[in-house]
């Protein structure tokens, strides 16, 4: 079990996975989107390699348009 933090909220994984594999499970559209983990932002070309692992603390945040 590997436990990680998301945007404040406490969640459990079955299982170790990559940013892009995470980022499949929720429903945010990933055009808009930036990825960090542990206050270090991770650049899009490296979501498949970049592996989560059991403490990280993930923030994603999306892009609001407005004026």
């Amino acid at each position: 079990m590997i436990r990680i933090t998301v945007n404040g909220r406490n969640v459990e994984l079955n299982e170790s996975m990559t940013v892009e594999q995470m980022l499949d499970r929720v429903e945010v559209p990933p055009n808009y989107l930036a990825v960090e983990v542990n206050a270090e932002v991770v650049p899009r070309e490296e979501y498949t390699a970049h592996v989560i692992q059991n403490g990280d603390q993930i923030e994603l945040v999306t892009l609001v348009g407005g004026g």
